[in-house]
């Protein structure tokens, strides 16, 4: 595709060559773009203030972000949870397709990602960028005992049996990336609280957590009696991912200016439990998990800030995004106690298959390329971000890999008159469970949510929010999005047609190993 649009200006570069060059003439050509993405963790598409008016908790910098680019509001993650979307964000490849079904916890691995697989910043790696991961990572790590057998209880015992002496072999610097610093799995939940830097864990933990000194309140149950290092705060973890992401920033500007670089700033905000930093706690009137939203989005700024104090904002793309939907315990509080829907307008939640589950935020920034203040409707999945990347800087992608991914460049740049560049998008659940949109038709390819359980009553329990089953037998579920967006009635029974044909669809996407078109 990039060699089809470099000919279209084949007719200005040779008039350009007639003409006698100047200094300027010569450095006229911009060099590649930086590329920041910046990934939130359950934030749900009512949690940002662009998205949902009514949010509670005050997010300035993405709202500005906004402002000065393009807001997707048709935009979800591949998956309703954690690790399968990291995995298809990265290799633009949905994560059922390797038959993985969980979630990664403590030092969980091996690598999710093949050792095969060509990943995005390796792609980019191979177009002359510097590539670095700040933060969650999330998608497997190997670790070792003493007798170098490799160690697969995901608990609390693994961690324990760990020799941290050895190194990772199949981290993030494995897979891409020419630097990493950040925690394995979630940073403040999952039994190992200790940081990795590229291929080591330079200060292992040594000590049980104490739980006594953490904030007690609703928010702040997920969180594991695990083992800590000594200088790991779990109150302090999205400052220390900033401030690495920023010595990132500013080493490259100074030792290598002339290099374009990538870097992946993967965020613990807002995954429970909610501990925002001191600074933070008390600035909103929504409570604890209000606070650290508020934070999330003033790393976001701080990011941006450090761009522009760099002279790197005018030519970096930045991207922000979630990896699912807002948290159940998270929304249901919110909502009773603060008025705060994360998930508005939709239904659902993380792990859920309807809407609220994997519709999520999904900004761009890019200076004099993207049209400030433009929205898009169009369907795209984070999956999408590869092939985008790959047509931005003239990779060729294989058909082996990101089998997903779609190009959006044209939908950032205002080309194409507004045609949908997806005719289809998949989505999946911690369990596999699959769905699949085809315009304003979405069919669930099973009953239920696909994930949460909505017969738990009592306080904490989803049945507050059921609806009522308006086809109770159906194997499955179809909607119309654009009659019924909050997935209220079920249609399944009514269009067979139309069933049969969306299934069929989605098995042939399944067992072609591929939903993107083949590439030339």
């Amino acid at each position: 595709m990039a060699a089809v649009r470099s000919l279209a200006y084949l007719p200005l570069l040779v008039l350009a060559a007639c003409a006698a060059p100047s200094d300027a003439d010569v450095d006229a050509t911009p060099p590649q773009p930086n590329i920041l993405l910046i990934l939130a963790d359950d934030l749900g598409y009512g949690d940002v203030g662009c998205y949902n008016p009514e949010a509670k908790a005050p997010t300035p910098h993405l709202d500005r972000m906004a402002a000065e680019g393009m807001r997707f509001t048709d935009a979800h993650s591949p998956s309703t949870v954690c690790t399968p979307t990291r995995y298809s964000l990265l290799t633009g490849r949905m994560a059922f397709r390797t038959g993985f079904r969980s979630v990664f916890a403590g030092i969980g691995g091996p690598a999710l990602i093949e050792e095969d697989r060509l990943t995005l910043p390796q792609m980019l790696r191979e177009q002359g960028y510097a590539t670095a991961c700040i933060g969650k990572w999330h998608i497997g790590m190997s670790f070792f005992d003493e007798q170098g057998e490799l160690i697969k209880n995901r608990g609390l015992e693994g961690v324990q049996q760990a020799d941290f002496s050895r190194a990772i072999p199949d981290g993030p610097i494995h897979r891409g990336f020419d630097h990493f610093f950040g925690t394995v799995s979630c940073p403040t939940t999952d039994w190992f609280y200790a940081w990795v830097e590229d291929d080591r864990v330079p200060n292992p933990p040594t000590e049980l957590l104490d739980k006594s000194t953490l904030p007690r309140h609703v928010y702040s149950r997920d969180c594991r009696r695990g083992m800590i290092a000594d200088d790991f705060n779990l109150e302090e973890v999205d400052l220390v991912f900033l401030e690495k992401s920023q010595a990132w920033l500013e080493l490259h500007a100074r030792e290598k200016p002339d290099q374009p670089f990538f870097l992946f700033h993967s965020m613990q905000a807002v995954h429970l439990p909610s501990f925002p930093a001191e600074q933070f706690q008390g600035k909103t009137e929504a409570g604890p998990h209000g606070d650290f939203l508020y934070e999330m989005d003033w790393v976001v700024g701080e990011l941006l800030a450090t761009l522009k104090r760099l002279n790197l904002d005018e030519n970096t793309l930045v991207i922000f995004a979630s990896d699912n939907g807002p948290e159940v315990l998270t929304s249901i509080d919110m909502r009773n106690t603060y008025g705060h829907d994360g998930a508005r307008p939709w239904r659902g939640v993380k792990r859920d298959q309807w809407e609220g589950g994997h519709r999520t935020p999904f900004l761009v920034r890019w200076p004099g390329k993207i049209a400030p203040g433009s929205v898009s409707d169009q369907m795209l999945s984070l999956t999408d971000v590869m092939a985008t990347c790959a047509s931005i800087v003239g990779a060729a992608l294989p058909n082996d890999a990101a089998e997903d991914s779609f190009d959006m460049l044209p939908v950032l740049l205002g080309e194409g008159g507004g045609e949908p560049v997806r005719t289809h998008l998949l989505s999946q659940t911690i369990s596999l469970a699959l769905a699949i949109r085809e315009g304003d038709w979405k069919y669930l390819d099973h009953q239920g949510s696909g994930g949460n359980n909505y017969n738990r009553d009592g306080d904490w329990g989803m049945k507050q929010f059921a609806l009522p089953e308006t086809d109770p037998d159906a194997p499955g579920q179809l909607y119309d999005l654009a009659a019924d967006p909050g997935e209220t009635t079920n249609l399944y029974s009514q269009h067979p047609e139309r069933v049969a044909a969306m299934k069929a669809k989605l098995e042939e996407l399944k067992a072609s190993g591929r939903s993107a078109p083949l590439r030339d």
